[in-house]
């Protein structure tokens, strides 16, 4: 069998001919282009694409780590009613968004921000607290955060438009993708019974205040 295999690498390497092998083995992925394959996120050109990308991941994934916990919350005190199974189904898809950042991350070399054990505590708090008001009332807080998590990657898909939209492929069909999953959530929360709570409005906005001081912060720390 040895022989047989020695044979035939003879046999091709005198059908393809010396010139063509050593073009062939010049013609190697450059580095930076095979590490394409495994990221979403194109390699930076410069320290200001570098800065602006690692903020804007290190934002979205505090916001996908604070909505688990705030669907974790809502599931202590809610898990077991007839509501824990449409939390449940809302946290799954949360989940599934939270790995695909900590991927990115790691794979792009991004720090979390360093505020995540202020956003596990928070986080979870807003949660249960919100649940302890009834089903309406976790429901008017997936309203408020889905809807200041939407409109923050709708304006991550209209910056990275303006700049390249085909240097960013991968990474716009990621943020649009996580970005139908929250409208879902909003629509959802809308559909059950959000707007029924008393104080609505003055419970929504106080927590989309509080959603953009995270987001402000998170970028920057």
């Amino acid at each position: 069998m040895h022989r047989a295999a020695h044979r035939a690498l003879y046999d091709w390497s005198n059908i393809l001919g010396p010139a063509m092998i050593r073009q062939c083995l010049k013609c190697r992925v450059p580095p930076q282009l095979s590490s394409r394959a495994y990221s979403v996120v194109p390699t930076p050109c410069d320290s200001e694409e570098k800065e602006m990308l690692d903020r804007m991941l290190r934002v979205d994934h505090a916001g996908e780590y604070g909505a688990n916990r705030i669907y974790a919350g809502q599931m202590a005190v809610l898990g077991r009613t007839r509501t824990g199974p449409l939390i449940q189904e809302m946290w799954d898809q949360e989940k599934h968004h939270l790995s695909k950042f900590n991927e990115i991350l790691a794979e792009n070399r991004v720090r979390p921000t360093a505020l995540l054990p202020l956003w596990n505590i928070a986080g979870f708090l807003l949660g249960a607290s919100s649940a302890l008001l009834g089903k309406e009332g976790a429901m008017a807080c997936t309203v408020a955060v889905e809807e200041s998590i939407s409109e923050h990657y709708n304006s991550q898909i209209r910056a990275l438009m303006e700049r390249d939209p085909e240097r960013y492929t991968e990474l716009l069909q990621v943020i649009k993708e996580f970005r139908d999953d929250e409208l879902e959530h909003h629509d959802t929360g809308l559909e059950h019974d959000a707007e029924k709570i008393p104080g609505y409005w003055l419970i929504k906005n106080a927590i989309q205040l509080g959603c953009k001081a995270a987001i402000y912060v998170s970028q920057r720390v």
